[in-house]
């Protein structure tokens, strides 16, 4: 087993490791398809080969074509560290600053077999989110952090180290664009070949941004979601006896049966691949698992009747599912779901996000690599039958919102009826998440707010938990009912998250917050590490998904109606105003969520060391982090925005936001386009 201090030294090629292929008892991506012609095929293995001195290529060469021919991708699997990824206590790395260290804790926290999706192929999460394009790629990246100075940044070019470049102490330490490729070329067939000629990469979120904290930030998301779903069309926040059914346990979406036991619903989640299916049960995530549907059937029944909170995994396809929830309506009458939604990959259809209910998961995988055109007629067919389903349970009065993953926009591509008549270019017949449920929440200002104590010792983590209840308990008690009520959620959330066992890899919290929170409590807890009370810094984050990092029309901004829901100024503006107000490391990315050419978003993350500087950094950055999409949203037309962009400002001397001017009188525009 190697060691970090081996891990930092560089490639290791004197000599080269031994060539131990694929790790049988890991999962692995599914095969990709990029359909490279022999010139690019070529191209891609000589790409690969120029991470390596010419004396070795002869014996790399026949290996990565290999690679590149069985996978679609070339991994270097050979180069796959012996060592247990994991996030080390932050004095273990061998850097000359801490800040590098926290990167490299992020890093490897992201490939942590606990929490990595297909660690072996570098992806964390959402089937093809990537930390890296490849194994030489994290060795370059580790060697570089270990030798970095306060006055360099590393430079990241789509998993790409371009190297370290002169800067100031100031300046963040690490600099990630993940996909920036030209408009016109962000096809998703494009993406394939980009990717496996090795020249760019989908970073999703907060992968390849080096922010992930496993399924917690999700879990808490999907909590909040269904809690607000059932007071917005149950009217009430009480889910004992009630039932979401969805799908989804491998990456992210695994999240979904431990948020509805704590949102206190039966929470029904389908998952054909049997792997992510045993590790959530196994975590204790999901309570019980079945694969037959009579069985699943009779189970939601008996939850319902006695009101239990119960995570029940179905092993197959969701649209067997479906279809078994509609014929029982149709039979008895009995509408045994009241919340629907989706998870599956969808940003990633046609290789391994989604599973046609006509074949097995073995055919499938097997199918999507030998006739990816056959494969992708069945997708579609699949979406149809599903939304069939969907739409016939709905109008029984079951309540169904698309969770941003892209699963309604791909059901209108396939054909179904998903549209919304009369509605807008990012309307369907069912609303996304974010236009009835977390939308407001974001004009609000709250969103994903989220912290790792690099000391990896609970005991620091109870503490920071501690800070941050006190901090939300002290400010709900100025603000708002509205306002008052996500408080309320949070601080109900951060206090039950210890008994409910939320930490998987690194010893991270996420809660939702708005502005004046974040900042609070980034200051209490600078504080306390100031004080001795945190015996390690803490690194603050948020996921992409929030106020201000992400533009996507189908999700993130899909309740802005101005017209420029398809702009993405406000995901590049905040990837720079982080930069240069203080953050530790700064990212941006095309895709995410909803896929490839679909979204523009961007993260950071921001190192908490006691120092009174850093708690400069941190009012600043962070201000602006919330600001600048609630400004945003503000133009729009979004009245909760407005109210909460001029209480900001009145907060705020040195803010000033133009603020819109609504048309109050209809007949006016009326009267104009007549003229």
């Amino acid at each position: 087993m190697s060691s970090l201090k081996e891990i930092c030294a560089g490639l290791p090629l004197d000599p080269l490791p031994p060539n131990r292929g694929r790790d049988p008892s890991v999962p692995h991506a599914p095969v990709r398809t990029p359909n490279l012609t022999p010139a690019e095929e070529r191209l891609a293995l000589r790409n690969a080969l120029r991470y390596f001195p010419p004396n070795l290529h002869a014996t790399l060469a026949a290996e990565f074509a290999q690679e590149l021919r069985q996978y679609g991708h070339i991994y270097m699997y050979r180069f796959c560290p012996a060592l247990r990824m994991r996030a080390y206590p932050i004095d273990q790395y061998p850097c000359r600053t801490r800040q590098a260290a926290s990167i490299m804790l992020m890093i490897m926290n992201n490939l942590d077999p606990a929490v990595a999706q297909f660690p072996q192929e570098l992806v964390t999460y959402g089937g093809n989110g990537q930390v890296f394009s490849n194994w030489a790629q994290f060795w370059l990246v580790f060697h570089y952090l270990s030798t970095m100075t306060e006055e360099q940044t590393l430079v990241m070019y789509s998993g790409h180290p371009l190297g370290l470049f002169p800067s100031l102490p100031s300046s963040p330490r690490c600099v990630i664009t993940n996909g920036m490729v030209i408009p016109n070329y962000s096809s998703r067939e494009e993406y394939e070949k980009m990717f496996a000629l090795g020249i760019t990469m989908y970073g999703q979120m907060t992968a390849g941004s080096y922010c992930y904290i496993g399924p917690q930030g999700i879990v808490h998301g999907t909590m909040l979601t269904v809690l607000n779903a059932g007071r917005r069309y149950l009217g009430s926040g009480d889910l004992r006896g009630r039932v979401f059914v969805t799908s989804g346990l491998g990456g992210m979406s695994g999240a979904q049966a431990k948020a509805a036991v704590i949102a206190g619903c039966v929470g029904v989640i389908a998952e054909v691949d049997e792997t992510p299916l045993k590790k959530r049960h196994e975590q204790g995530w999901l309570m019980e698992v079945t694969s037959d549907l009579s069985h699943c059937i009779q189970r939601i029944r008996e939850a319902r009747k006695a009101k239990l909170a119960l995570s029940l995994g179905y092993h197959g396809n969701i649209v067997d599912l479906w279809e078994c929830l509609y014929q029982e309506y149709k039979k008895t009458g009995e509408l045994l779901v009241d919340l629907g939604s989706d998870q599956t990959s969808l940003h990633n259809p046609f290789s391994g996000g989604y599973y046609p209910v006509q074949l097995s998961f073995r055919q499938a995988n097997q199918l999507m690599k030998t006739d990816p055109q056959r494969f992708k007629t069945l997708v579609h067919e699949s979406l149809c039958r599903q939304v069939e389903a969907i739409n016939k349970l709905s109008d029984a009065g079951m309540f169904f919102w698309d969770y941003g993953n892209a699963f309604l926009l791909e059901a209108q591509r396939a054909g179904a009826e998903v549209e919304k008549k009369g509605g807008g270019a990012t309307e369907f017949k069912y609303p996304s998440y974010v236009q009835h449920i977390m939308g407001d929440i974001f004009s609000l200002g709250f969103g994903p707010f989220r912290w790792v104590c690099t000391s990896g010792d609970p005991a620091d983590l109870a503490e920071t938990d501690a800070i941050a209840t006190a901090v939300l308990e002290e400010i709900s008690s100025t603000v708002t009912e509205r306002v008052r009520q996500q408080y309320s959620d949070n601080i109900r959330w951060i206090r039950e998250a210890g008994k409910h066992k939320m930490v998987v890899g690194s010893q991270a919290r996420i809660l939702y917050s708005d502005q004046r929170g974040r900042v609070a409590i980034a200051l209490a807890i600078n504080q306390a590490i100031a004080k001795g009370k945190v015996l390690a810094p803490v690194i603050i984050s948020r996921d992409h998904h929030d106020v201000s990092g992400t533009d996507s029309p189908f999700r993130e901004t899909s309740n802005v109606y101005d017209g420029s829901a398809f702009c993405a100024d406000m995901a590049v503006q905040n990837f720079v105003g982080d930069a240069f107000r203080g953050a530790t490391w700064v990212a941006l990315h095309n895709g995410g969520g909803v896929g490839w050419g679909e979204v523009i978003n961007g993260g950071f993350g921001l190192v908490l060391d006691g120092s009174e500087e850093t708690g400069q950094r941190a009012r600043l950055m962070l201000n602006w982090d919330v600001s600048n999409g609630v400004a945003r949203r503000c133009w729009s037309g979004n009245t909760n925005a407005y109210e909460t962009i001029q209480r900001t400002m009145e907060n705020q001397r040195q803010l000033r936001v133009t603020m819109p001017n609504p048309v109050q009188e209809e007949h006016i525009l009326d009267h104009a386009l007549q003229g």
